[in-house]
């Protein structure tokens, strides 16, 4: 029991983190956008730019909960099994 709540709040982590990585990047693409669409929306159009979003979204989504999954995995093997760390 204690494993499993360890690798899902690693999990939970992980997405946690993915939100921080998806602001720091959209932030500034907004502001960018909104500044100067014609210079910096590098030829699409709006409702384009919304699906780059979401595609986005979908993929750091992913990243942030398979990857907070995998490094759980992985320090609780480091930590609790082999006692690498103390």
């Amino acid at each position: 029991m204690k494993r499993a709540v360890y690798i899902v709040l690693f999990t939970f982590l992980g997405v946690l983190l993915q939100f921080l990585v998806h602001a720091g990047i959209e932030i500034p693409v907004i502001s960018l956008l909104l500044n100067d669409f014609e210079t910096f929306g590098l030829g699409f159009t709006w409702d384009q730019w919304v699906m780059i979003h979401n595609v986005g979204t979908i993929i750091l989504f992913i990243v942030g909960a398979v990857g907070g999954f995998l490094l759980g995995r992985y320090w609780w093997r480091a930590i609790y099994i082999e006692k690498r760390v103390s």
